[in-house]
This record gives structure tokens, C-alpha cells and sequence, in this order.
């Protein structure tokens, strides 16, 4: 069997032209690879292929987390109904970064803790959905540091780092 390029060469112009534009890229008509003769094309996409398999951008925030404690009604959301506060208790009060003036009542979010001041408070590979359901600053009970973007039931926080902490560092994304 003759090889492609023989094949090629024997073909008039007009498909030869045909076939140089269809399979170009792979074989030039010497027989040599493109690579050989553009040496930056395989570093090029040695360093494309890295980057999109091993860079992964994040859609979260980060913020700062900390706890309060009951009693959590009347809530600045949904006053006295207690039916607010999902039965798994995984909700929380936004702080003024995400209030946004009671848009965000109802909102869920996905929430990671990240650091804290104290080594291996953290539990990073545990990650909770929650609900907003009250205002960190009109909040009956206190939080356990000021200043907080989210400020998560108890059982909440237990759930991501330990809850003898103060506040922690989180990743936290709208659902």
C-alpha cells in the first residue's frame, strides 16, 4: 500500500489543494509532522492541557461564620412562624455583607468551612446547605463574634467545625 504522501503527490492540483486543507493540520506534504517544524506547538498544548484539567476556578465567596444560640424567634424574615427553620436545623442569620435588605430571606446556601485561628477546628470535608432566615443584627440572641457574613444556628456550625470556636473563615455560594 503506497503511503498518504505518495498518494497526495500523485493527485492533479486541485485536490491536492482539497486534501492540504482538510488534513493540513496532521501531515504536511513533506511527510513530516507539524511539530517538527513548529517546536512551540507541543509545549503549547502541554501547558493548555494542564491548566484547563488542573485549574478549577471557584464560584464561591469567603466570608467569615459564627454562632448564636437560642432563642432564634421572632426572626427579622418570618416573625414567629416557627415552620421557617428547616427541620434538619441548618439555617442561619446573614450579616450586612449579604442582607441585602431582606432579599436574601429565604436564600440557600452552600457553605465550607476553610480556616480558623485555631488548627484543625475545621472540618473542610464536610459542606451544608442552609437557609437565611433572620437578620444577623436584629437577631434575638447574639452572636458568638461580631461582625460575621453569616451567622449559623448552632447545629449548623457543629456540623462544620468545632463549636467551641468563636467564628471561622468559610467558602460559601448561593444554591
Amino acid at each position: 500500500m503506497a503511503s498518504p504522501c505518495l498518494f497526495i503527490r500523485t493527485l492533479d492540483t486541485h485536490k491536492r489543494v482539497l486534501i492540504k486543507k482538510s488534513i493540513g493540520v496532521f501531515f504536511d506534504f513533506a511527510g513530516e509532522m507539524p511539530n517538527q517544524q513548529r517546536p512551540w506547538r507541543l509545549p503549547l498544548f502541554i501547558v493548555f492541557f494542564l491548566v484547563t484539567t488542573f485549574y478549577n476556578p471557584s464560584l464561591a465567596d469567603v466570608g467569615t461564620a459564627a454562632h448564636y444560640s437560642p432563642p432564634y424567634l421572632p426572626t427579622a424574615c418570618f416573625g414567629n412562624d416557627a415552620s421557617q427553620f428547616p427541620t434538619n436545623n441548618l439555617f442561619a442569620a446573614a450579616g450586612d455583607g449579604i442582607w441585602d435588605n431582606g432579599a436574601s430571606c429565604g436564600r440557600q446556601y452552600l457553605v465550607r468551612c476553610i480556616s480558623a485561628a485555631t488548627p484543625g477546628t475545621c472540618n473542610p470535608s464536610q459542606t451544608i446547605q442552609i437557609r437565611i432566615v433572620d437578620r444577623a443584627e436584629t437577631s434575638v440572641s447574639r452572636p458568638s463574634a461580631n461582625g460575621a457574613t453569616i451567622i449559623l444556628s448552632n447545629t449548623a456550625f457543629g456540623a462544620i467545625a468545632n463549636p467551641s470556636a468563636a467564628s471561622v473563615n468559610i467558602e460559601f455560594q448561593q444554591v
